[in-house]
């Protein structure tokens, strides 16, 4: 288990690396703003949020401790705020949104109420476990990945590589140290490859009636598009595809194939005010020395993050 004193010496050494107290852990120069600032990322949170719930774990805690079935809507700002101030936050105000998703996960722990892959009836878990954590991170940095070179031209070798470095470090936000982690690109998508094909991966009965219900939506005018779940389950391992059984039609996957031929002559020639997340703009403000985002970015952030901007420490 990730224990408080591990996050605090973790945090340190983000702390030690960050790129400044006001340009955040990252800053403008990094891959990680690059590539988390567009938009077209959120074509994975599906993908993501799936491959999440494939850890009995994981698939556990959301069913029993959350309120993502009764509050999709306000799971989804939640969860994206946390990370987009851990991205694109102050250095003080990612630090503090660590702690905060600390704190959260200290409280949720149980056991699972049946068998389920590796792991027997009765097996205790915990949100802090270090191994669930790491997957639940691999998921984040190997699905933004993915949406990015759905639309926009692949990332390179190298461009990789810097994504994976920071990555490590946005790892220490979870309490990870660098010895938890694979050491480049290359032994990182070994580690995604191999957990793919591992029992510790494995579509419970509490994964598919989550799936199920958040791509049910709560209510009609919230039901995700149909495309979009053929694309999201299309993401996926096809060993774990079939686990979910989620009903994708062919009609479904020729939709998607649509929608990404016209986000893929779209989305490049967008303006920056509408391509980029309202977080980032809230960002770049912040390194202008603006005492507030502008209102363009507190709408923006409305869509992203359900508030008119990050919980963050603004320093002049």
């Amino acid at each position: 288990m990730v224990s408080e004193s591990d996050l605090s010496a973790a945090l340190e050494i983000v702390r030690a690396e960050a790129a400044g107290p006001v340009e955040g852990i990252f800053g403008p120069a990094s891959a990680t703003w690059r590539i988390d600032r567009e938009a077209v990322i959120f074509l994975g949170a599906g993908r993501a949020l799936l491959l999440q719930l494939t850890h009995p774990w994981v698939a556990a805690a959301i069913a029993e401790h959350s309120r993502t079935l009764a509050d999709p809507v306000g799971r989804f700002h939640r969860t994206f705020e946390l990370m987009f101030t851990m991205v694109f936050g102050s250095r003080d105000g990612a630090l503090a949104a660590a702690r905060r998703l600390h704190r959260r996960h200290a409280m949720i722990s149980g056991v699972l109420p049946e068998a389920v892959g590796a792991f027997a009836a009765g097996s205790a878990y915990c949100a802090n476990d270090l191994a669930a954590l790491r997957w639940v991170h691999a998921t984040l940095v190997e699905t933004a990945a993915m949406a990015h070179d759905l639309v926009l031209p692949p990332l390179s070798i190298s461009e990789r590589e810097r994504y994976w470095a920071e990555s490590r470090l946005y790892a220490g936000l979870f309490g990870l140290k660098g010895a938890d982690l694979p050491a480049d690109w290359a032994a990182f998508a070994d580690y995604t490859a191999a957990m793919a094909q591992s029992e510790t991966l494995t579509v419970s009965a509490a994964a598919r009636e989550v799936a199920g219900q958040i791509f049910a939506g709560a209510r009609r005018w919230l039901r995700p598009p149909r495309w979009y779940l053929a694309l999201s389950v299309g993401m996926l391992p096809e060993r774990l595809r079939a686990g979910f059984g989620l009903d994708v039609s062919e009609r479904d996957r020729r939709a998607a194939e649509r929608a990404l031929a016209w986000l893929r002559r779209v989305y490049p020639h967008l303006p920056a005010r509408v391509r980029y997340v309202g977080p980032y703009h809230e960002a770049q403000a912040r390194l202008q020395g603006k005492p507030q985002p502008d209102l363009a970015t507190r709408c923006l952030n409305r869509a992203w993050i359900g508030r008119p901007r990050l919980a963050d420490v603004w320093e002049r």
